[in-house]
């Protein structure tokens, strides 16, 4: 069923997503949010499932002249992963050197986002997890398929896509890149994400730590527990 739009905000379009991954409950999931728009959403889905919620740093690469243009993304990481559209290379061939610098200035972003929510705490464990990867909405993909794409190299069980809305023709692309994708709606025209939301105020990096904060309140690991002979 097709959520109605346009969303309250992106705490409702979390809980909306939340009622579609219940099934994926006792699977013990983590919740991957990107920052900074998708950590609501993300936990809404984290404190719904009991799950465990974490930011996947990942920031989009813009063209030049025009930097709301995705023309790629990239993942942080030990090893940086770089994804760029089918239209990058024309773009980029007017512009010599523009994809180092551009790259250069992300990941010194990623840098200090990722010092800032999570400190000097270590990366949460990914090998063998069902991971639910999540974000407020899609336009061009390629942020998304960056993330994924860098996930997929830290073993997963299963990657889980959820996003509030989408274009149908990057839906039906991110459907074949996960393992299972949850997309409430995919609108035509389609715009720009924010126009699917009553309210899209920006989310500031106070409100990532603290959403963080509160989450790591609420959840519990499950624990081993042993009987004595």
């Amino acid at each position: 069923m097709t959520a109605r739009l346009p969303f309250t905000d992106r705490t409702q379009a979390g809980q909306l997503l939340a009622r579609r991954l219940d099934h994926l409950r006792s699977a013990g999931p983590l919740v991957l949010a990107l920052p900074r728009g998708g950590v609501p959403v993300g936990f809404e889905i984290a404190r719904s499932l009991g799950a465990e919620l974490d930011v996947l740093m990942v920031r989009k690469l813009g063209a030049p002249g025009h930097p709301e243009y995705a023309i790629g993304a990239i993942v942080d990481g030990d090893r940086p992963q770089m994804v760029l559209t089918p239209e990058a290379e024309e773009i980029l061939a007017a512009s010599p050197g523009y994809l180092e610098r551009e790259k250069a200035r992300q990941l010194a972003e990623l840098g200090r986002r990722r010092h800032a929510y999570v400190g000097s705490r270590a990366q949460t464990a990914i090998k063998g997890r069902t991971v639910i990867i999540v974000d407020d909405g899609v336009a061009t993909g390629a942020t998304i398929i960056a993330a994924i794409s860098g996930i997929r190299k830290a073993e997963p069980a299963r990657i889980v896509l959820a996003v509030p809305v989408s274009p149908k023709d990057t839906a039906t692309q991110l459907e074949q890149l996960s393992d299972e994708c949850v997309v409430l709606a995919t609108p035509e025209p389609f715009l720009s994400v924010g126009r699917h939301y009553w309210d899209f105020s920006e989310v500031s990096d106070a409100e990532v730590i603290q959403l963080l904060a509160d989450a790591r309140a609420f959840f519990r690991p499950a624990s081993t527990c042993s009987t004595k002979p």
